[in-house]
């Protein structure tokens, strides 16, 4: 990002030199070998860097020998829309966040900040940006992932030394707390609801996915991304399972119910698509009315609309979008109401943490753990 200014006349020109580059892997090999000369030459590896390309190196270098371990596509892609959306937001509106910079030092917005302007900055996106002023202020749940995001960035710049400033100590804490989360819960009773209404309104799409996603607790990604190849037959249990490529590329096996199989088919058959035993292993599993691959963004709006229009009473009063990831709470609170542990299910999900699973059991075992279903008749008599 060279020859940065924050003069207004420059600005458009910096931000679409940013989007036309910040997406380049091409240029990888070039700055590895440039780190390997600066080694080489006893000098701090990324001296030759420009702001541009220390974030290509970041979002997209190699860490893993092993592929399988490397970031997921759908990671990189939110890092680089997030820190995208911070380079051109302090550019655009450099003023209003009061980055009282004069010149860049060695052309480089970001050795040219401060902790201070890194404060400033949040606190502008919390409560000023333009996100705020049109369409209200973030959930704390973003603001989390925001803050998690450029951390992680500042950090890593400060520890390889890119910048000298520890930016990354001007960031707030933004904690999320129970009460902050979203009402995901959906029970056994409104899922069966919706499977009815899309069984008796001959919607054979819907009600796939919906018992799907229920009965697998798949990520809304995950599902997105199988393959005919990813539904496996296991011999030994006389069953099929679906072999998932989960978070951090880890794989993992999610056994099918005959009738969830059923729904696979029915959804294939409603497509005009080949059946399993014939379809070519590449091709996607599930697949829009175009036989392409849903992306991530358009099932959860094409689910969230779809369900919109049943109009049914727990829809219309849910305080939160019936997403697909609504169904991946439902899989964990039918779960556990049919005896499931918790650790259990913190496999069957693909959690690295069990402090993650019992997130989606909260509000569950919160209702559960109360003191009033501790009291008997003996106590308080025929009024409980």
């Amino acid at each position: 990002m060279s020859d940065l200014t924050l003069k207004k006349e420059n600005r458009i020109e910096q931000i679409n030199l940013l989007r036309s580059s910040v997406l380049d892997r091409s240029i990888l090999p070039q700055l590895q070998k440039r780190m390997d000369e600066a080694e080489k030459a006893k000098r701090d590896r990324f001296t030759d860097f420009n702001d541009i390309e220390m974030l290509q190196w970041y979002l997209y270098r190699k860490e893993h020998l092993n592929q399988e371990h490397e970031k997921a596509s759908g990671t990189i892609k939110e890092y680089e829309k997030e820190l995208s959306l911070f380079v051109e937001q302090l550019l655009t509106y450099a003023p209003e966040i009061d980055i009282d910079i004069e010149e860049f030092e060695e052309d480089s917005l970001f050795r040219s900040l401060s902790p201070r302007h890194i404060r400033r900055y949040q606190e502008w996106l919390a409560e000023r940006s333009p996100h705020v002023k049109n369409r209200g202020f973030y959930s704390a749940a973003t603001l989390a992932r925001k803050t998690t995001v450029l951390k992680n960035f500042l950090l890593y710049m400060y520890e390889v030394k890119y910048i000298t400033e520890p930016l990354h100590t001007g960031l707030y804490k933004a904690t999320v707390k129970t009460d902050d989360r979203p009402n995901r819960d959906l029970g056994a009773f409104e899922v069966i609801q919706l499977l009815d209404y899309y069984r008796s309104n001959n919607h054979p799409i819907m009600f796939a996915i919906i018992h799907v996603l229920t009965t697998t607790g798949l990520r809304n990604e995950e599902f997105c991304r199988l393959k005919v190849r990813d539904l496996k037959y296991d011999s030994i249990n006389n069953s099929y399972y679906l072999n998932v490529l989960g978070k951090g590329n880890k794989r993992r096996q999610v056994p099918l119910r005959e009738k969830t199989l059923n729904s696979i088919k029915m959804f294939r058959y409603a497509r005009g698509l080949d059946k399993i035993e014939v379809a070519a292993g590449n091709e996607p599993l599930f697949s829009t009315n175009s036989t392409k691959a849903y992306s991530p963004s358009y099932l959860a709006q094409y689910v969230a609309k779809q369900i919109k229009k049943t109009k049914q009473a727990f829809v219309i009063n849910h305080p939160s979008t019936l997403s697909p990831h609504i169904f991946r709470h439902a899989f964990s609170i039918i779960s556990y109401k049919s005896g499931v542990q918790p650790y259990e299910l913190m496999k069957s999900l693909g959690h690295e943490k069990i402090e993650t699973t019992v997130i989606y059991l909260q509000k569950v075992l919160e209702k559960e753990e109360h003191a009033i279903h501790k009291w008997t008749s003996e106590v308080f008599g025929d009024y409980i």
